[in-house]
C-alpha cells in the first residue's frame, strides 16, 4: 500500500484533500432529483441553460461537481455524456473535479468515459451483493476515479458501531486486496443518525460514529470518512439555537475523531468555544452518551432557548484574567479597544519590549495559527487577529528601536518571506490575504507592493537576505513575467524557494512553464490557507529535503502528462473552424438602431445607486468563504462569520457613501460596425460608414466540436459588411477606485489590515457592480434595444437579459492588447483617469473594461486553445510579430513555443 494517503481529485486543476484540508464543498444542483429546475431543463434539453446552473455552482464556491441524470423520463446515459462533454468545453467549470452521481452503473460509466481529470463515484456498497460490488469497483478503479463506499452491506444499512466497523472492514479488505484500490482514494460514509429521540436504541448513536470515525482511520490507512452532520439535531427541528450548538458539538468531536469531510445544512454554526457551558454540558450528555437522563434534560432546557436572532452582549469577564490571557483572547477575537493598555501592562511586567513579543503576543498568534489551520477560525477573523498584533507591535516599536539602538537581539520568526506582485500587475488583494496568513504564522513579510520589475524583487531578495520570494498576478501576461523572474534567479544563481500565486496562475503552468526554468524549488499556492504549510515545509530542516524532491518529481510527472494531453486532444485548422463558424440568419434579423451613438461619460456617479447592483457572491470567495450569497448565511460551517463579514462591508459603504470617499467614473460609447473576414470587425465613426476608427481582431475557438456544433468567435454576433446589414458594437470602462489611495495610507499607517482588504473588496465589487449598471443603461437607453426589461438584480446576477459585455483577458477574448484601441476610442484615461500598465492592466484595479454585443444569440465561451496556423494570422491582422503575439496568448497556445 502506498503510505501517501492523500486524495488527489482534479478537473482542469487539481484538488488535494488531506489531513491539513478543510471541509470540501460539492455542488448539488446539477442533479435532476433533488433540483427541479435542472430537470426542466434537461427534459427541454436546455443545455446551454444547464450548463449556467453549473457554472452558477462554480462560482458559488463549489469545490466538486456532483452531476445525476437518474430520471425515468429521460435518457440518463445520453444526457450524462452530452452534459459532461459541454461542461468540459468551458474551462471555468471544468477546472474543478466531478462528482458522477447515479444509481445505476451504466449511466456512471458513460459519464466516468467522457470525464476529465480525476472524479469520485457516488456510490457503491455491498448491498448489491458481493459480485457486484466487485464488479462495480473494479470498473472504478480502472477509469482512476475515488469512490464513496456507504456503510451498506447485504443485511442493511449499518447503525451501530460494530455494523459499521464490520462493513467498513471487510469494503476496504475488498477494495484494497482484491481490486487493488489505492486506499486514499476510498471515502466512507459511517451514517450519521439523530440523538435525543428519546428512543433507548439512539442514545449512542453519535458516540458510535465518533467510534467508528476512529476505528476507521486507525485500521484502515488512507480511508476517508464522511456523514450528513444535520441529521444529527433531527429532534430538535424549530429550535435552530439549540441544532446550531448540537452541530458544532457533533463536528467538534467528529474532527477530533478523525472526520474528515461532511455535508452540513443548518442556518449557521456556532462557534465551540461560545456555546454557553450549561447548554454545551447538556448537548454533550446527550451526544457523548454520559447520563441516562441527559435527553430529558436536554429537552427541557431546549424550552428555555428562544429561536429568535440572538443579540450581542458585551461580554467584559475577560477583562479580569491575566495580561496574558487578555492579549490572547484579543488577539483571537480581534478586539482592538484595550491593546494599549494591556501592551503597556505586558511591557512593565516582561521589561524587555522583545520578550513581550516573543512571549504573550506570539503565544496569542500561535493559538490563532492553529485554530485557522483547523477550520476553527476564517480568513476575516483572522485578518482582525493580526490588525490587534500590529497594533500592539506599533505600541511598542519604540522600545525595541532603543533595544535595537542598544544591539539586544532581535525577535526570531519562523522565515523572511518577500511578497511582490510582478512587473505590469495592480492587483494585489490575495497577496496581501497571503502575507496576513503567514505573519500570523510567525514569518516575517516584506512585501514590495505591485508592479515590481524582477531587477527590484531580486534586489530586495538579496538585501533583505529573505529565505523565500513569493510572486503574485492577475493578468495573463504575469505568467510570462513569473517565468523571466525564474531564468533570472537561475542566472544569478539563487537558491531559495520560490513561491507562485495568482488569480491566473495554476499547478499545470507552474509545472509545464516555470519549474524548468529555475532548479530551486518552485511551488504554486492554490490559496493562503496553503501558504503557511507549504513555507514550512521548504524551510524545515527535517522536511525540506524531502519536500523539495517530491515537488519535483509531481511537477515532471505533470508536464509529462500534460503533453500527453496535447497530443490526445484534436484540433481542426484555422481555415476549417472558420467555415464552421456559429451562423445567423442575418437576412431575416431586425438590428435595433441605438438611440445614442458615440461616447458618453458618467463622472461621480451616484454610489448609492451602484451599490443596488452588486453580486456579493464574489466578495466572500475574496475572504476564502465559499459559498453563494445569500445561502451563505445559512451555511452552518461559515455562515455567522460571513454576516459579520457582510455587515462590516455595508458599514464601509455607508462611510463612503457619507464622507464621498471613492469616485466612481464611466466612459460607454456606441459605435456603427460591421464583421470583415470572419474575424475582424470594423468600427465606423458616423453612419456613412466610411471612415474606419479601429479595426478589432478575434479569435476562433479550434478544439474539434460534436455535429452542429459551432467553433465560436465574438465576431460571428456582428453582421457582416457583405450582408448589407448595418450593425453595432459598444465598448466601456468603468473604476470604482478613484480616492482608494489615500484611504490605503491611512489604514497602513493605524496597521489595520482589515480596512485595507475590506476597502479594496469592496471597490472591487463597487466597480463591477457599476458594469452591470451601465449594461443596463444601455441595453435600456442608449442602445435601448431592451427597453421593457424588468429584470431584478438576482436575474441580473444570472445573466437573464439579451447579449453580453465580454472583456479583454478574459476566457472569450484572451488577448490584452485589445484593451488599448478601446482606451484610445473612448479617450480613457482623459475622462475617468483609468491608465493602463504596460502589460495592459488598469489602474486603479478596482476597474473594469470590455466590449457590448447586443445580438440575441451572443453568449460567452471559452476560447480553449488554438494552433499555430491562427496564431500566425492573428500576428498578420494585428500588424504584430509572431513571437510578441505567442508571448500575449501563451496560455492559450496548443504547441509550445
Amino acid at each position: 500500500m502506498p503510505k501517501d494517503y492523500t486524495l488527489k481529485l482534479s478537473g482542469l486543476e487539481p484538488l488535494i484533500v488531506n489531513k491539513e484540508s478543510n471541509f470540501i464543498n460539492i455542488g448539488e444542483r446539477c442533479n435532476v432529483t433533488g433540483s427541479a429546475k435542472f430537470l426542466k431543463l434537461i427534459q427541454q434539453e436546455n443545455y446551454d441553460e444547464a450548463l449556467q446552473v453549473a457554472m452558477e455552482q462554480v462560482r458559488g464556491g463549489a469545490q466538486v461537481l456532483d452531476v445525476n441524470m437518474d430520471e425515468g423520463m429521460i435518457d440518463g446515459e445520453k444526457a450524462m455524456v452530452r452534459f459532461l462533454n459541454l461542461i468540459a468545453s468551458e474551462p471555468e467549470i471544468a477546472r474543478i473535479p466531478l462528482m458522477i452521481d447515479s444509481s445505476k452503473w451504466d449511466i456512471i460509466e458513460a459519464g466516468l468515459k467522457c470525464a476529465q481529470g480525476k472524479c469520485i463515484v457516488n456510490s457503491i456498497s455491498m448491498k448489491v451483493g458481493m459480485e457486484r460490488f466487485l464488479y462495480e469497483a473494479k470498473k472504478v478503479k480502472k477509469y482512476g476515479a475515488a469512490v464513496v463506499v456507504m456503510a451498506f452491506d447485504e443485511l442493511g444499512q449499518a447503525d451501530n458501531y460494530e455494523r459499521r466497523c464490520e462493513i467498513t472492514r471487510r469494503s476496504y479488505d475488498i477494495l484494497t486486496k482484491e481490486v487493488g484500490f489505492n486506499p486514499a482514494d476510498i471515502i466512507f460514509d459511517l451514517n450519521i443518525f439523530p440523538v435525543g429521540t428519546g428512543m433507548e436504541e439512539h442514545r449512542k448513536n453519535a458516540l458510535d460514529f465518533f467510534r467508528a470515525t476512529t476505528w476507521v482511520k486507525e485500521n484502515l490507512p488512507g480511508a476517508k470518512v464522511s456523514g450528513g452532520v444535520s441529521n444529527v439535531s433531527f429532534s430538535f427541528r424549530g429550535n435552530n439555537r439549540m441544532r446550531e450548538a448540537m452541530h458544532s458539538s457533533f463536528l467538534y468531536h467528529g474532527i477530533r475523531a478523525g472526520m474528515d469531510m461532511g455535508i452540513v445544512n443548518a442556518s449557521m454554526l456556532e462557534v465551540y468555544d461560545d456555546i454557553p457551558k450549561d447548554l454545551l454540558e447538556k448537548i454533550e450528555d446527550v451526544i457523548l452518551d454520559r447520563k441516562d437522563d441527559a435527553t430529558e434534560k436536554l429537552l427541557e432546557f431546549a424550552e428555555t432557548l428562544k429561536a429568535k436572532d440572538k443579540k450581542e452582549v458585551v461580554d467584559e469577564e475577560w477583562r479580569k484574567g491575566t495580561v496574558e490571557s487578555r492579549l490572547s483572547h484579543a488577539l483571537v477575537k480581534g478586539i482592538i479597544d484595550f491593546i494599549d493598555v494591556d501592551t503597556e501592562e505586558a511591557r512593565q511586567k516582561y521589561i524587555r519590549p522583545l520578550k513581550v513579543i516573543e512571549g504573550p503576543l506570539m503565544d496569542g498568534m500561535n493559538v490563532v495559527g492553529d485554530l485557522f489551520g483547523s477550520g476553527k477560525m476564517f480568513l476575516p477573523q483572522v485578518v482582525k487577529s493580526a490588525r490587534v498584533m500590529k497594533k500592539s507591535v506599533a505600541y511598542l516599536m519604540p522600545y525595541l528601536d532603543e533595544e535595537k539602538r542598544l544591539n539586544m537581539d532581535q525577535a526570531k520568526n519562523a522565515g523572511k518571506i518577500l511578497l511582490a506582485t510582478v512587473k505590469g500587475d495592480v492587483h494585489d488583494i490575495g497577496k496581501n490575504i497571503v502575507g496576513v496568513v503567514m505573519a500570523c504564522n510567525n514569518f516575517e513579510i516584506i512585501d514590495i507592493g505591485v508592479m515590481v520589475s524582477c531587477e527590484k524583487i531580486l534586489e530586495a531578495a538579496v538585501r533583505e537576505n529573505v529565505d523565500v520570494i513569493g510572486l503574485s498576478g492577475l493578468i495573463t501576461p504575469s505568467l510570462d513575467e513569473m517565468v523571466y523572474v525564474a531564468k533570472e534567479m537561475e542566472k544569478q544563481g539563487f537558491k531559495i524557494p520560490l513561491l507562485i500565486g495568482g488569480a491566473t496562475t495554476s499547478r499545470i503552468h507552474t509545472a509545464v512553464k516555470i519549474d524548468p526554468c529555475y532548479s530551486g524549488a518552485v511551488v504554486h499556492v492554490l490559496d493562503a490557507s496553503k501558504s503557511v504549510p507549504v513555507a514550512s515545509s521548504l524551510l524545515s530542516k527535517d522536511q525540506k529535503e524531502g519536500f523539495f524532491k517530491k515537488i519535483k518529481n509531481e511537477y515532471e510527472t505533470a508536464r509529462v502528462d500534460h503533453a500527453n494531453r496535447k497530443e490526445d486532444k484534436e484540433y481542426i485548422s484555422y481555415e476549417e473552424a472558420r467555415l464552421n463558424k456559429h451562423k445567423i440568419d442575418w437576412e431575416n434579423t431586425t438590428i435595433p438602431i441605438p438611440k445614442v451613438l458615440g461616447s458618453q461619460y458618467f463622472i461621480e456617479y451616484s454610489i448609492a445607486e451602484i451599490r443596488e447592483f452588486i453580486d456579493w457572491t464574489p466578495f466572500f470567495q475574496t475572504w476564502m468563504l465559499q459559498g453563494k450569497y445569500p445561502k451563505i448565511f445559512e451555511n452552518e460551517i461559515i455562515g455567522a462569520e460571513a454576516k459579520k463579514l457582510f455587515i462590516d462591508a455595508n458599514k464601509m459603504l455607508d462611510e463612503v457613501i457619507e464622507g464621498n470617499l471613492l469616485t466612481c467614473k464611466a466612459a460607454v460609447g456606441i459605435f456603427p460596425a460591421n464583421s470583415v473576414n470572419d474575424d475582424e470587425v470594423e468600427v465606423y465613426s458616423d453612419e456613412n460608414r466610411t471612415t474606419i476608427l479601429h479595426t478589432f481582431q478575434f479569435l476562433r475557438q479550434q478544439g474539434k466540436k460534436g455535429t452542429n456544433v459551432a467553433n465560436i468567435s465574438l465576431s460571428d454576433f456582428i453582421a457582416p459588411k457583405a450582408s448589407g446589414k448595418k450593425d453595432y458594437i459598444g465598448f466601456f470602462a468603468v473604476t470604482a477606485g478613484i480616492g482608494i489611495e489615500p484611504l490605503l495610507e491611512k489604514y497602513k499607517k493605524d496597521h489595520d489590515d482589515y480596512k485595507d482588504i475590506m476597502i479594496k473588496s469592496v471597490a472591487d465589487r463597487l466597480a463591477e457592480a457599476f458594469t452591470e449598471l451601465m449594461h443596463k443603461k444601455v441595453r435600456k437607453e442608449i442602445w435601448g434595444y431592451a427597453q421593457d426589461e424588468r429584470l431584478d438584480n438576482e436575474r441580473l446576477i444570472k445573466e437573464e437579459y439579451i447579449g453580453i459585455r465580454p472583456a479583454p483577458g478574459y476566457p472569450a477574448c484572451p488577448d490584452h492588447t485589445e484593451k488599448p484601441p478601446i482606451f484610445d476610442l473612448l479617450d480613457v484615461t482623459k475622462n475617468t483617469d483609468i491608465i493602463l500598465t504596460e502589460s495592459n492592466a488598469m489602474y486603479p484595479a478596482s476597474s473594469v473594461s470590455g466590449m457590448f454585443f447586443a445580438h440575441p444569440e451572443s453568449k460567452y465561451f471559452g476560447l480553449g486553445k488554438i494552433g499555430k496556423d491562427q496564431a500566425e494570422n492573428y500576428a498578420i491582422r494585428k500588424g504584430m510579430n509572431l513571437e510578441l503575439i505567442e508571448k500575449w496568448l501563451a496560455p492559450n497556445l496548443n504547441y509550445d513555443v
